[in-house]
């Protein structure tokens, strides 16, 4: 990859990285992990986190997020997320870095979010690419996981694009959700409703929901996909040729 022009809202602490464009403009392209993709979910090495460039109105947000990085560093468990260094994201980034240093956070963020979501110092390998699918797709390739903290519309979209994708057969990967404070409440009883209502079927409403972050990874680690997803043939590339499957 090659190493972007300086920008004078970073400071020159961490690693910065942009895909050449002839790999994102290529049909088809596989962009290669920094981190090998695991089958069995027991070694969880990386986990993706969703969350807000928002803190929300209610101070158990940043907590519990400060608490999930601080027991994701105590398990050596590294960080990919949204590159930003505001809200939630700013909050969990930090907390990663500060215990796992620059290889344990890879924040991937498309070039016109940088003035919105980064400001002063970068946390972490801060990937700069071209658009949004090209970060979601990334995200999901270098994680064996996934989280969603409280979040906007943003948060909501990413989360539900990667289950979709574990529906399609795209990723075997756990997705949680850390119900800080019942955030989550609401929508979970919405995927009961798509599920009674024959919308998605009873195998895929297959998210782990915990208000703890101790014991939502330990359930990510036990985790088995959905036997639909698992005797299907996983599909060799998802969205955009980005492999993003465990195998």
């Amino acid at each position: 990859m090659i190493v972007a022009s300086s920008c004078p809202v970073f400071k020159k602490r961490s690693t910065l990285h942009r895909p050449p464009r002839s790999v994102l403009s290529r049909p088809g392209a596989k962009i290669e992990s920094a981190v090998e993709d695991k089958a069995v979910m027991s070694e969880v090495k990386r986990i993706c986190v969703f969350c807000g460039s928002a803190s929300g109105i209610k101070p158990e947000y940043e907590a519990v997020a400060a608490a999930l990085g601080e027991h994701m560093v105590q398990q050596g468990i590294g960080l990919v997320y949204g590159g930003g260094t505001v809200g939630l994201m700013g909050v969990i980034g930090r907390t990663v870095f500060k215990g796992l240093g620059d290889e344990g956070v890879i924040g991937i963020i498309p070039e016109s979010l940088t003035p919105k979501e980064v400001s002063g110092e970068m946390i972490g390998t801060l990937q700069i690419v071209e658009d949004m699918h090209t970060r979601k797709a990334l995200m999901a390739k270098h994680a064996d996981g996934f989280i969603a903290m409280p979040g906007g519309f943003g948060t909501m979209e990413e989360l539900m694009e990667v289950l979709t994708w574990q529906q399609l057969g795209f990723h075997s990967k756990p997705v949680g959700l850390l119900n800080i404070a019942g955030f989550y409440d609401p929508l979970v009883s919405f995927f009961k409703h798509c599920v009674d209502e024959g919308f998605v079927k009873a195998q895929y409403n297959a998210v782990i929901v915990s208000s703890d972050p101790a014991e939502l990874i330990q359930k990510m680690r036990e985790f088995k996909a959905p036997e639909s997803i698992i005797g299907r043939r996983l599909r060799e590339k998802g969205p955009d040729g980005i492999d993003v499957s465990t195998h």
